[in-house]
């Protein structure tokens, strides 16, 4: 097994972007989550890592494990390349525990002999590990090469079992007309795997995208779905404004035929900053998700430091009515280090709320909406700018999000509420939004240096609001 060569790991060299209660690298690159599963006692998380620098680079597996989803322990590197079987990184993939064992799922990730970085082919690679820190790649890998139709896209395996038998999905590009599908496969050893075909694809690149990368399919209340990040996809008014998208289809999987019959596509997230979602389920049955806190289209201020990325909390999936939501899960509750406000205010000009610490607090504010008309809204700023403002508008029905630098706001349609009630997570660089219990979820990023910022809600006519706030740390 390849070892991480430490002379060469980049060290951060500056924290004032650091994140207290989210996961982070010790330093480096982060990308998408990989390989959450819960083995002998612990919850696992891997993510892609680059530890040589602050740049995407060729990808490893970070890792971390938790007692409690909140609080995490740094593990040694789980995953480097450079064998053969993954010679230009350890690209993403899934967890499963079959036994005493822990298996990752994962694509190798190759570039041909011509210097050019777009021009590359993946394979599927097996790893595992009885002690869930030290992994050893399986000798006869790969497990998975690319159907003879397939393009160069053909990555991020998801694994699970049903009925006896595993199962893994995968993201892939089909040569002949660019369109994005998802390919099902099935094991019985999860080593020796038979291709059962494509299950689903896009009906075009411009509605549903060229290329579904980081599959996710999994069981909720009855009806199947899949969770994947759309490359590729037009902007549809209000809709899909990011440079790649993460977002979901509701239905059902017919095993026996590997068809996956579905309805449309819909956005999984509503803001700047989110993609690559990963799920899996938790000892007592929920479904726990987490994304990566992309950045696209923005500079990465943090990369000056020494590192770069994160990823969100841990979410709760659930069915907001006959639509995928997340809700943050009960865990975080244990990041709370006091209550910093518990008061109710009938909110009107822009009123100011004051808190120990704005920029690691979470906030619990329901606006109460009962024949309202008008707009209302929550805002974190410092003395120069607005840096993430949300606002609700009752005539429209609609939440509008704003985030200081980016080209355009983000929105989503909840319709008409009585009462609209918003839990907010602000750290040291990033915001999470979840909105009316799975109604809607913005994913943001922000950043401010020495200037202290402050929060304020603000009302176009009178409204009683009720205002929770907790001060988070977990540093240390």
């Amino acid at each position: 097994m390849r070892q991480v060569n430490e002379s060469r790991v980049v060290k951060v060299t500056n924290t004032r972007y650091r994140e207290h209660y989210h996961i982070q690298t010790p330093a480096g690159w982060l990308n998408d989550p990989n390989g959450l599963c819960f083995f002998k006692g612990y919850y696992h998380v891997f993510y892609q890592f680059h530890p040589y620098s602050a740049e995407w680079g060729p990808m490893h597996w970070g890792h971390v494990r938790s007692k409690d989803l909140v609080h995490w322990e740094n593990l040694p590197v789980a995953l480097v390349p450079g064998d053969p079987e993954d010679s230009g990184g350890c690209f993403s993939g899934s967890a499963i525990v079959r036994g005493n064992r822990l298996y990752l799922i994962y694509t190798g990730h190759h570039y041909y002999d011509d210097d050019n970085q777009d021009h590359f082919w993946e394979n599927q690679n097996v790893a595992y590990s009885d002690d869930g820190i030290h992994f050893t790649k399986y000798t006869s890998n790969p497990v998975i090469e690319a159907p003879k139709d397939n393009s160069q896209d053909f990555r991020d395996p998801k694994v699970w079992e049903h009925d006896g038998q595993y199962y893994l999905v995968l993201g892939s590009r089909e040569q002949a007309n660019n369109r994005a599908r998802i390919l099902l496969y099935q094991s019985d050893d999860l080593l020796n795997w038979q291709y059962r075909g494509p299950i689903t694809e896009s009906r075009s690149i411009e509605l549903e995208g060229s290329m579904w990368e980081c599959p996710d399919l999994f069981r909720l209340n009855g009806q199947d779905i899949i969770a994947c990040s759309p490359m590729g996809i037009q902007p549809q008014r209000h809709r899909f404004l990011n440079l790649s998208q993460a977002a979901y289809f509701i239905g059902q999987l017919d095993y026996d035929q590997a068809h996956f019959s579905h309805y449309d596509l819909h956005l999984l997230d509503y803001g700047h900053n989110f993609y690559a979602p990963q799920s899996f389920l938790t000892p007592d049955g929920r479904r726990i998700q987490f994304g990566w806190f992309s950045s696209f289209d923005n500079p990465m201020p943090e990369q000056a430091d020494g590192w770069a990325g994160a990823l969100t909390l841990p979410r709760e999936l659930v069915m907001h009515g006959d639509r995928l939501g997340a809700i943050p899960a009960q865990e975080t509750a244990r990041l709370r280090t006091g209550e910093a406000l518990n008061t109710s205010a009938i909110i009107h000009s822009p009123h100011q709320l004051t808190v120990t610490d704005p920029q690691h607090t979470e906030w619990d504010l329901t606006f109460d909406l009962t024949g309202y008309d008008g707009q209302v809204s929550w805002q974190l700023a410092n003395a120069d700018q607005n840096l993430v403002t949300l606002s609700y508008d009752q005539g429209s029905g609609e939440i509008t999000v704003h985030q200081h630098g980016q080209a355009s706001d983000r929105y989503a349609t909840i319709g008409h509420v009585g009462q609209l009630r918003a839990r907010i997570f602000v750290d040291t660089s990033s915001v999470e939004i979840f909105i009316n219990d799975g109604a809607a979820t913005f994913t943001e990023r922000y950043y401010t240096d020495d200037q202290p910022v402050t929060t304020t809600l603000a009302a176009s006519r009178p409204t009683a609001t009720a205002i929770k706030a907790y001060t988070l740390d977990m540093k240390g």
